[in-house]
């Protein structure tokens, strides 16, 4: 949890870290690199899986911005900047559009300013804070001074529920955070799952805790709770890599190579 500025843990693994070694980032460190080769080692699809679930991020944010007429988004969970970045991808849409992004890494604080860029006219924020600490989140001068909590807001929690293994905590933070958006927003996220893999994945569980880093997969079911009380969009709750994809064309990526499900939903 949060409270300013976190201290730089080069000791254990952090998501963000493992997500940019695997994508071919130069921000982690050697615990983050053993805990992604360990990993790996067992689960040969970690890097499909991960550039699976940043394809859902570009595509969920497009769509919420061209189909939903969204211009204001929260992402919590935001990891080390990679290009494109969710404000590079909305703002080809919606020039204006405004972006407040969210971690509790240091190294994502120190490249906070490559988050800040603008490729329109809208803004964009960081704050630095915790999923688990909401409160620190909505009351930030940044989320207060960037968006207008009057109109709806596209909340992206991708690949960062999982970092919170007890169930209650993790569904009351997000129902927290959810309360407080206006009727009309949006909630995009993709939830890691064992359903497809669960031997090679709890192999993969074991080697991010080995490191120092947390790991919680929900089946179908408890993931579909993350979305209480919301309109959730066609296709519904499925493998990320089977919502809209761009080529319906594309060659087939094993059920097994995927351990996340993504939904986006509406708040009436």
């Amino acid at each position: 949890m949060s409270d300013g500025v976190q201290e730089m843990r080069t000791d254990v693994a952090h998501g963000a870290r493992i997500y940019d070694y695997i994508l071919g980032g130069k921000d982690n460190y050697a615990v983050d690199r053993a805990a992604a080769e360990a990993s790996q080692q067992v689960w040969p699809a970690l890097p499909v899986h991960m550039r699976a679930n940043r394809e859902f991020m570009h595509r969920a944010g497009r769509f919420l911005a061209t189909e939903c007429g969204v211009d204001q988004f929260l992402d919590i969970g935001t990891g080390i900047p990679t290009s494109p970045n969710l404000h590079e991808v909305v703002q080809e849409v919606k020039r204006d559009a405004r972006i407040v992004y969210t971690d509790n890494d240091p190294i994502v604080l120190a490249h906070a300013r490559a988050l800040m860029s603008r490729t329109g006219q809208g803004a964009t924020a960081y704050v630095d804070a915790d999923l688990r600490d909401p409160d620190t989140i909505l009351g930030s001068r940044e989320f207060r001074e960037t968006l207008d909590p009057d109109r709806p807001i596209g909340l992206m929690l991708i690949a960062v529920v999982h970092f919170i293994e007890d169930d209650e905590e993790a569904l009351d933070v997000v129902r927290r955070i959810v309360d407080v958006l206006p009727p009309g927003s949006y909630v995009a996220a993709t939830i890691a799952t064992d359903d497809y893999a669960p031997e090679l994945l709890a192999e993969v569980r074991r080697a991010y805790r080995e490191h120092g880093e947390t790991l919680k997969f929900r089946d179908h079911g408890t993931a579909l709770r993350f979305f209480d009380g919301l309109e959730v969009l066609d296709p519904g709750l499925v493998q990320m890599h089977k919502w809209r994809p761009d080529d319906l064309a594309s060659p087939q990526v094993p059920e097994a190579d995927i351990a996340m499900y993504a939904a986006i939903a509406r708040k009436p």
